[in-house]
């Protein structure tokens, strides 16, 4: 254990009061040579707030000191939360005069001081920021003659920046710029900026994509040196390269993907044993072979985390030289692997494992329509062209229904959302939206990559050597609680909200399967879930209902996946890892595991944020038009409503002419006061369209009853005109609009059906 971890274990064992810094290196018996680390090691403590420093000068721990440190998550009505690194406490509700001069995702110390009438959730204020998230911010200016000001595209950072004459850089007003911070706010001080880079003028094709690149710090070239280390890459294998590899190159091996996909990870076989089990090999690309630690090409992996599919473009994690050409498992020629080979019985138990290096060869690429067509839609035609593979398709379905009924058996909770698929044409420009339901390709892939996943981290697990896991905790009681009182409106209900146990969950959902509220029980039961992050320790998978699980199958766009690799290499050349490196592998874990959370959550508001943009730019063509749809989220403000493509809209409350509506939480609905009229969540209704702002990513209805319908679109046109940039009134107008805040759980089945991303 190093010096801050036995200042830190000291503070919370056995120190009962904050002491001076001088009684807690007498409390720890530190001397000599060590009681100068200890100065150095104490500041360092202090800095990261990991401990807290009193204007008596006397140190202390937060958790004892009433203080709670973690990041500050805005919310667009001004107020926010702060979510705690420490995972036992709750979440901390901030009201708007005590933020402190936070920004959105700024890391903060906040002193918690009361509880909410539940009872459950803890109000607070924020005392000090540790560090800030927004060095650099993408908004549109509003420039005068003396100076500007830029209106962040994140609504959730609040604060428009002010910029100096000196600074604009020659941006004028309507640009979309990107601004470094040089003051940040201060109580009703707003913070300063200059403009280091001009991205157009709002409304450019393709700006706004540009725009949501910038805001999520995505990036979209390779350093020099990254590209260098990927030319010296070769793309061919040498005999060196297959010491040591068992040669598969024989096995009918194939690849199941997308259509567009170019970075294949994985290659699957399955084979029926004579004892009746089940041989199910997973083939993974040896992305670790070619990306060596500390090396350009690692670090710059390390920095990125994952790939990003935006609705236009794919910002990979590694050059296209190695994610699409030498470690993409292209059908017919020799690629590097690690496979990892199962017996798997009747019942989906695994039996018996083995992970081991290889080289293989594909024989056949397959997308899942392929696939699709020939297991669900017996297409003659492609059943005839792919006459040697349709028995051992079937075969992998089989097996594939064999893994699901075991996951099912102990309690998985099992999300069938369709995936929304817009489509462009070659100028950017939406053309069609799709829903994309899962069907037993998809499923094929995912239930194989699940079980190759867990037995992976189950095989590490015991091996008892450090790794990276993919974990999901239990959700918070008062969560659950919420979601009880949904459920009740439905008939439904959980049997207890407290240690609730995911069996509990699918058994809800079995229920509603098929009914008209499916889709919206579904959705608030994934929101009522926390995120799947990773972890250097092994805390299970709630979602999955797992003991063991990591990312094991996807190294080509997942950092993670390349670190357990990694290690899973180490072990096939030490059988152990030194203790040198276990304490290297202490420190840095934790930091790979946390960042990588990052920025797969960033990579996902982007993706999200992109698809969002060319939805409402899709509608654009339908405003004044009707639609049936569902309410799928209720607040005091109005109702959101989605139609049948995926759609999502707002009817505002201030739309409903017939009756003063309120909100009543517990029941997810408004309530007419006189006419006991009711909008909840669930309900059917029919829409107009009637008004679209692709800048915003936000899209208006209306009930389509033509006494509400009219005054809507005068009131929407009014807006609209009032909205035009050129006031600071009006600029603060529309930085305050309101827009639906979504939270998503990655416990939910992946976007991307490649890999699963639970």
């Amino acid at each position: 254990m190093d010096l801050a971890d036995r200042i830190l274990e000291f503070m919370r064992e056995e120190a009962y009061k904050p002491l001076m810094a001088e009684d807690l290196a007498a409390g720890m018996n530190i001397r000599g040579k060590e009681l100068e680390e200890f100065w150095q090691v104490l500041d360092k403590l202090e800095a990261a707030a990991a401990i807290i420093k009193t204007r008596y000068n006397k140190y202390g721990v937060p958790e004892r000191m009433n203080l709670v440190v973690g990041k500050f998550s805005a919310t667009t009505k001004g107020f926010g939360f702060i979510l705690p690194e420490n995972r036992e406490l709750a979440d901390v509700f901030i009201p708007p005069d005590a933020i402190g001069g936070a920004m959105h995702g700024d890391r903060v110390v906040a002193r918690m001081h009361h509880r909410h009438v539940s009872g459950k959730a803890v109000e607070g204020e924020i005392i000090r920021i540790v560090t800030r998230a927004n060095t650099k911010v993408v908004g549109t200016l509003e420039a005068s003659r003396n100076f500007g000001f830029v209106l962040p595209d994140d609504r959730r950072i609040g604060r428009d920046i002010f910029i100096p004459k000196e600074e604009l850089a020659g941006a004028k007003t309507g640009s979309k710029v990107v601004v470094e911070i040089t003051d940040w706010p201060h109580k009703q001080k707003s913070a300063a900026g200059r403009v280091i880079e001009v991205l157009g003028r709002q409304g450019d094709l393709g700006i706004e994509i540009l725009s949501i690149i910038k805001n999520n710090n995505l990036p979209t070239e390779f350093p020099p040196d990254v590209e260098k280390a990927a030319a010296r890459v070769t793309t061919t294998i040498s005999d060196e390269d297959l010491l040591g590899r068992r040669d598969l190159r024989d096995l009918g091996l194939v690849t199941i993907d997308g259509d567009d996909a170019k970075d294949l990870d994985d290659a699957v076989y399955v084979e029926r044993l004579k004892n009746g089990n089940y041989l199910l090999g997973v083939h993974i690309a040896d992305v670790s072979h070619y990306v060596r630690e500390n090396t350009p090409l690692d670090n710059e992996a390390r920095l990125r985390g994952t790939s990003v599919y935006l609705v236009d473009r794919v910002l990979p994690m590694l050059p296209p030289r190695l994610s699409n050409g030498i470690c993409s498992l292209n059908a017919g020629e020799d690629r590097l692997t690690l496979s990892a080979q199962m017996e798997i019985d009747g019942r989906g138990q695994v039996v018996n494992h083995e992970i081991f290096p290889s080289v293989i060869r594909v024989k056949t690429r397959l997308t899942y329509n392929i696939v699709r067509q020939i297991l669900a839609d017996h297409d003659e035609v492609l059943r005839d062209k792919y006459a040697e593979l349709v028995s051992p398709l079937e075969q992998m379905e089989r097996l594939c229904r064999i893994l699901r009924d075991r996951r099912m058996r102990r309690g998985a909770i099992d999300f069938d959302f369709p995936e929304i698929k817009v489509k462009l044409d070659d100028e950017g420009h939406p053309i069609a939206i799709e829903k994309r339901i899962r069907s037993i390709a998809e499923s094929i892939i995912e239930e194989f990559m699940l079980v190759a996943n867990e037995t992976v981290a189950e095989h590490m697990h015991w091996l008892g050597v450090p790794s990276m896991f993919r974990v999901h905790e239990e959700p918070d009681e008062e969560k659950m609680s919420r979601l009880n009182l949904l459920l009740n409106n439905f008939g439904q209900r959980l049997p207890k909200t407290q240690e609730i146990e995911p069996m509990a969950l699918q058994r809800v959902l079995s229920k509603i399967a098929g009914r008209p509220e499916e889709r919206i029980i579904s959705t608030v039961v994934l929101r009522s879930l926390k995120q799947a992050r990773y972890d250097a320790e092994n805390l299970g998978h709630f979602g999955l209902a797992a003991t063991y699980y990591t990312h094991f199958t996807s190294p080509i766009r997942r950092y993670p996946d390349l670190i357990v690799h990694r290690l899973i290499r180490e072990t096939f050349s030490k059988g152990d890892i030194s203790a040198k490196r276990r304490q290297k592998l202490s420190v840095m874990l934790p930091e790979i595991a946390l960042h990588s959370s990052e920025r797969e959550r960033a990579a996902a508001e982007a993706e999200r944020a992109t698809v969002d943009l060319k939805k409402v730019e899709y509608m654009a063509q339908f405003v004044g038009q009707e639609f049936d749809g569902i309410i799928s989220g209720v607040a005091a403000f109005g109702f959101f409503v989605e139609i049948e493509n995926g759609v999502e809209g707002l009817v505002r409350v201030s739309s409903l002419q017939d009756d003063y509506y309120q909100y009543v939480e517990e029941q997810y609905a408004l309530i007419g006061e006189r006419t006991s009229k009711i909008y909840r969540l669930g309900n059917s209704v029919r829409i107009t369209v009637t008004r679209v702002n692709p800048a915003e990513r936000t899209i208006d209805y209306v009930l389509a009853e033509s006494g509400n319908l009219l005054q809507a679109i005068d009131n929407q046109v009014s807006d609209q005109k009032r909205s035009t940039p050129g006031t600071r009134r009006s600029a603060s107008k529309t930085r305050t609009s309101t827009a639906k805040r979504k939270t998503a759980s990655t416990a939910a089945k992946p976007k991307k059906p490649r890999a699963p991303k639970k």
